[in-house]
């Protein structure tokens, strides 16, 4: 099942960052970039992040047990964001992007 682009433009509402919140259609699901990093994306209608060692500790913190689940069969697992605890989400999404290294840069053709 592909995602809606309704859930998607919730989730970017939840987020209200647009100058560092980007994404790309894939195949019917959306990914997800924060200051240019791939920190998850949008998978039947699920908003799923990068189980960061910062990610982690702020579920922790708030006393959440991260849910984890596959955005498709073969991937890694991420986490199963709860798109309506909006400052959660917001500090952790920017805290995958902190603990992820800076993008390679494309070599010119």
């Amino acid at each position: 099942m592909a995602s809606t682009r309704e859930y998607l433009d919730y989730v970017l509402e939840q987020l209200s960052a647009p100058e560092e919140i980007t994404y790309r259609p894939m195949m019917g699901e959306y990914i997800l970039y924060c200051q240019g990093k791939v920190v998850g994306g949008v998978y039947d209608d699920r908003l799923l992040l990068k189980p960061t060692p910062t990610a982690l500790r702020l579920l922790q913190e708030a006393g959440i047990e991260p849910q984890m689940e596959l955005p498709y069969d073969g991937a890694k697992e991420m986490i199963l964001a709860d798109v309506d605890r909006r400052e959660l989400l917001r500090r952790m999404v920017r805290g995958v992007a902190e603990d992820l290294p800076e993008p390679k840069k494309k070599k010119a053709r």
